[in-house]
């Protein structure tokens, strides 16, 4: 009986992962070498721990140990009680599956209701979906399950971590110290603890398997550009051309030079030459410094593209030659277009290339595209440095200045146009997507292959192929030509809400409510890329123009910057107030603007976070500051739903006004 006692503590404590204590009991051992080859322990003691244990399973307990947790972390000094605070979101939630797990639903019940409101404004989503898991069998679904496997991460400086430990064997907290011990991660740093703002650069992960992530980021990305593109070519025939001038200019600098030199001998005055100072507004004659593009590496493609019409690589190349170079110093002019009492019905919009058709999708079914040319521009304000003009459109039933499409059964949740602006495609709550043609004003396919409402759509940068992301937790790219997807991404723990593609179109970035963004290969339709560091739901992806760098914004109105290469984030943009609806990098990837819920457009300097991650690759320490807020421009009460660089580099935003 003795025997049977000692072995079901020392297997109780395993259990729990209290190696700390095993040893002692290993040590007590060693002291008494009379004693049989397994830890001695004096039967009584043995068999109050063990009804200790088991006196654990009562709810009570739960409360009691949580209560007085939640107690002694408010009651703590100022400056660490937000570090302290942050251990209690998953005590709570492992007391309350623990609870579920013995089977006291009601008891259960009763302790997420009583304490859930500490923990709404951080986490109001992973506790709805908490709330359903109401007995030990929906433990077993994914969610659950994959929280009970996992560990939190938690960042904590070296002091408050000591206080934690104090108050836990000061306290005697064997439940509570049992849930710590196996679902937290504690990262402990020297020195003071950090602000309560900088709280978002934690790394909390949670249903989602760290060494998994890691082992995933280990993965080759090549993030480069496609080989042969127009711009490389429009580069090398501006390089080629301006050959022969440069030579000619030194000619006639050395024939100068030489007739003024034999002036001065005869008396005259030598004035130093000055050099030609580049004139580059549009970037006609001078190739801007802070153009990454020209320096990414070159990639082949994995998927086959179409092929480009004359007409219209010719009509491309010309914006190129006409794209104003943008940097801190030159930002973007701004054309806003607004939508009039809509702000209801209006769930998307979209702008095309040119900023010549916007696109608006509605909670009726219906999807409205207003022909810019045959609207006229009113209220052109200066108020900006940047010149901004304002568009409005309005729903006048009598008019109808837009093309109406019909056909989905449900709102419109998403819709893009094709890089020519020839097609549009929309997603709805009825599980479909569609494609129009924007020239014969009609519905050309019907896409089925999603099973629960489509979030968002997303054409290629080469057109022909798109992607969706769903409320079915998979994203899927589809071609035009064919009415099933090619791949079926899988592996969200949750709703796919936002998805993008690489700039090379070889990998597609998605964005869930798991709090992860993930970066796919088109090809083989594996993970190669698993950036973790939101809070919240990921609403908004962009990638940078020379595919190396990518942003996401999330619903608390946090940016991050990730390097794809590395997987690592670079560093966090804070400034909104509400959630980041949009994102769009200039043309040559110098600057990032972002459009929130709080009805504001944020322009950032990248040329920055280029600096830092080079620095960072070459193993120095790079600038811990975030980036730079170069401007905000704030509209007339209209949050910004999309954002979008034209060619030549002329920012369109759009936006449905607020009375």
């Amino acid at each position: 009986m003795e025997d049977d006692v000692q072995r079901a503590v020392v297997a109780y404590l395993r259990k729990k992962g209290f190696r700390q204590a095993e040893l002692a009991l290993m040590e007590e051992q060693n002291k008494n070498p009379s004693s049989s080859s397994s830890p001695s322990i004096d039967p009584d003691v043995g068999r109050h721990i063990l009804s200790f244990s088991e006196s654990q399973n009562v709810p009570a307990k739960y409360q009691e140990g949580y209560g007085n947790l939640r107690s002694w972390a408010h009651g703590s000094l100022d400056l660490y009680k937000h570090e302290l605070l942050n251990v209690l979101y998953p005590v709570f939630i492992h007391c309350y599956m623990d609870l579920v797990a013995k089977d006291h639903t009601q008891e259960a019940r009763s302790f997420f209701n009583k304490f859930r409101e500490d923990h709404e404004i951080m986490h109001l989503r992973d506790l709805q979906k908490l709330e359903g898991v109401l007995s030990p069998s929906h433990l077993e679904e994914e969610y659950a399950h994959s929280l009970r496997q996992s560990k939190m991460n938690i960042r904590i400086c070296q002091y408050s971590y000591e206080l934690l430990l104090e108050y836990l064997q000061r306290t005697k907290s064997i439940t509570i110290l049992g849930i710590i011990n196996e679902h937290i991660n504690f990262r402990v740093y020297s020195g003071q603890p950090g602000s309560k703002s900088d709280d978002v650069e934690n790394e909390i992960l949670f249903g989602n398997n760290q060494d998994a992530a890691l082992q995933i980021n280990q993965k080759e990305v090549r993030w480069g550009l496609l080989e042969d593109t127009l711009e490389e070519r429009l580069e090398k025939a501006v390089l080629d051309s301006e050959k022969p001038e440069v030579e000619s200019k030194e000619g006639d600098l050395e024939e100068t030079k030489k007739k003024l030199v034999e002036g001065g001998k005869q008396g005259g005055s030598v004035k130093k030459l000055k050099k030609d100072k580049p004139v580059g507004a549009t970037g006609k004659n001078v190739r801007s410094e802070t153009n990454t593009v020209s320096m990414a590496p070159r990639v082949k493609p994995e998927l086959t593209l179409p092929v480009m019409p004359m007409d219209v690589e010719k009509s491309i190349l010309e914006d190129l030659r006409n794209r104003v170079q943008l940097n801190s110093l030159v930002l973007p002019s701004v054309s806003f277009y607004t939508f009039l009492n809509t702000h209801n019905g209006l769930n998307c919009s979209s702008i095309s290339h040119d900023g010549s058709l916007v696109a608006g999708g509605f909670s009726d079914s219906s999807l409205k595209v207003w022909d810019m040319s045959k609207i006229g521009q009113a209220n052109v304000q200066g108020e900006h440095e940047s010149a901004t003009k304002e568009n409005v459109m309005g729903s006048d039933e009598g008019k109808r200045p837009y093309t109406l499409f019909q056909g989905h059964a449900g709102p419109v949740y998403s819709a893009t146009f094709s890089p020519l602006g020839d097609f549009i495609l929309s997603s709805s709550s009825d599980s479909t997507i569609r494609l129009w043609s924007t020239k014969l004003n009609a519905n050309l396919v019907c896409y089925k292959g999603h099973n629960y409402p489509v979030w968002d759509v997303q054409f290629s940068p080469v057109g022909h192929y798109f992607a969706s992301a769903s409320h079915d937790r998979t994203a899927r790219i589809w071609s035009m030509d064919r009415i099933q997807p090619l791949r079926i991404l899988a592996g969200h723990l949750s709703d796919v809400d936002c998805v993008q593609w690489h700039t090379n179109c070889n990998y597609i970035a998605t964005g869930s409510s798991d709090k992860t963004v993930r970066l796919w290969d088109v090809q083989s339709g594996e993970c190669v890329r698993i950036f973790i560091g939101h809070r919240s739901m990921i609403l908004s992806l962009a990638m940078s123009p020379d595919g190396r760098f990518m942003a996401s914004g999330d619903e608390d109105g946090a940016i991050m910057m990730w390097d794809i290469s590395s997987g690592r984030r670079v560093q966090p943009l804070m400034g909104h107030s509400g959630c980041v609806w949009t994102l769009a990098f200039s043309c040559e990837g110098s600057l990032l603007v972002s459009g929130s819920a709080d009805c504001t457009v944020k322009l950032w300097d990248v040329t920055a976070s280029a600096k830092v991650a080079k620095t960072e690759e070459n193993g120095k320490a790079g600038n811990s500051s975030r980036l730079r807020l170069l401007k905000t421009l704030p509209t007339k009460s209209t949050p910004v739903y999309n954002l979008r660089f034209s060619r030549r580099n002329l920012l369109f935003a759009s936006g449905a006004f607020i009375k």
